[in-house]
């Protein structure tokens, strides 16, 4: 099997900006996701935006960035933990989240920047053990992934 990530034609390009997150201390690292949004919502008071961080990664920094008491448009800051590049090809995951994002499977990436990604962040409820038992679920889900795998081939040739 070929270790090889086709991303569908007239998927949108992904823009990378030239920005690093400090994660170290809270302030460098709002100076860092509000750097990210100028670019991503420049329409929003950078005194007015929220910063929540999510804590259950073991290895990435997640912060949800928001304006308002809802979170009706949430930007996903994930910073990259220390030396993950090792372990993971992050032009690879790019890749593997557009081809999803293409066939309505992920969520928007709006950018990647020197070390993370920000996305949209959809409400919902990630699948356990338990879902994917589930025959109705089950089915839903094979079926989505048959028709990623096949499209993905038809593409390649």
């Amino acid at each position: 099997m070929a270790n090889y990530i086709h991303v569908p034609p007239g998927s949108p390009e992904v823009p990378k900006l030239d920005v690093t997150v400090q994660d170290q201390e809270e302030q460098r690292c709002r100076e860092g996701a509000l750097s990210l949004l100028q670019h991503l919502r420049p329409h929003w008071d950078p005194q007015e935006v929220t910063l929540q961080l999510f804590t259950d990664g073991i290895t990435n920094k997640l912060i949800g960035c928001y304006v308002g008491n809802t979170m009706e448009d949430v930007v996903l800051v994930r910073i990259y933990g220390n030396k993950t590049e090792l372990l993971v090809d992050r032009d690879e995951e790019v890749k593997s989240f557009r081809v999803l994002q293409a066939h309505g499977c992920a969520p928007q990436l709006y950018c990647t920047f020197n070390n993370g990604l920000c996305y949209e962040f959809i409400q919902g409820e990630a699948l356990d053990p338990k879902h994917v038992c589930n025959p109705a679920i089950f089915r839903i889900e094979n079926s989505r992934r048959r028709k990623i795998l096949n499209v993905s081939q038809e593409e390649k040739y």
